[in-house]
């Protein structure tokens, strides 16, 4: 499965928000109402979906749904 695919999981499963609101401008604080244990939530399924630890400091300062994808890419890609 793609990164973008896991992360729009990941975002719905913890969100409960629809998948035309999963924009990589969005801000997932302002746009999708993520706090710090939704990003944790979040960050747990993305993992899994990767198969592979995710630095969680870098992914708790994450501003947008763009950044967290890059950050799953990059480390897919072995980075």
């Amino acid at each position: 499965m793609a990164e973008l695919e896991i992360l729009k999981q990941a975002i719905q499963k913890t969100l409960q928000v629809y998948d035309k609101e999963i924009l990589p401008e969005a801000s997932f604080e302002t746009t999708l109402g993520a706090d710090s244990i939704d990003m944790a939530q979040i960050l747990k399924l993305a993992e899994a979906g990767l198969d592979r630890p995710l630095p969680a400091k870098e992914w708790m300062e994450l501003k947008t749904v763009g950044e967290a994808l890059a950050l799953m890419e990059r480390v897919n890609s072995g980075e």
